[in-house]
C-alpha cells in the first residue's frame, strides 16, 4: 500500500487515512493524519468519510446502473465517477452534462479502442 502511496502521491501532501497497518510509516514523507475508527470517525478535519462516500457511489454504480463491468473498462468507470464526485456540488445535472460534453469535443473513440479489439481480422459479408 504504501509504494502505491508513493507512487501516486507528491512527498510532503498531507494523507488522511484510518489506522489501518499499512499505512504505518508514511509519517517521514507525509503529513499523515489518521483517525482510528475504534475511538471515533471525525476528529477535526481528520476523517475518511468523503473518501467512504466516494467508494459506496462508486460500487452502488457499477452494480445497479452498469451491472456488468470489465476489467479493461474500469479505469474508464473511475474516471466517471470521480468526475461526478468531484463537481457534484459545483454543478447541477445540466451544468455536469455540459461540461462533460464540452471535454469530448474533437475527440474520437472508435468501436474497436472501444472494445479492445484493435487488432484482428475484419470479415464484411455483403
Amino acid at each position: 500500500m504504501q509504494a502505491k502511496v508513493r507512487e501516486h502521491v507528491e512527498p510532503g501532501s498531507q494523507v488522511f487515512s484510518d489506522a489501518w497497518v499499512a499505512y504505518k510509516g508514511l509519517d517521514s514523507e507525509y503529513i499523515h493524519n489518521v483517525i482510528d475508527h475504534a475511538e471515533a470517525y471525525v476528529r477535526g478535519n481528520v476523517h475518511t468519510n468523503g473518501l467512504e462516500n466516494y467508494w459506496s457511489l462508486l460500487k452502488r454504480g457499477i452494480r445497479g446502473t452498469y451491472v456488468s463491468v470489465e476489467p479493461f473498462h474500469l479505469f474508464r468507470y473511475l474516471d466517471e465517477q470521480a468526475f461526478r464526485f468531484n463537481s457534484r456540488s459545483d454543478l447541477d445535472d445540466g451544468g455536469r452534462f455540459d461540461l462533460a460534453v464540452s471535454e469530448i469535443v474533437g475527440k474520437r473513440l472508435t468501436y474497436k479502442q472501444l472494445t479492445g479489439k484493435l487488432q484482428g481480422i475484419e470479415t464484411c459479408s455483403n
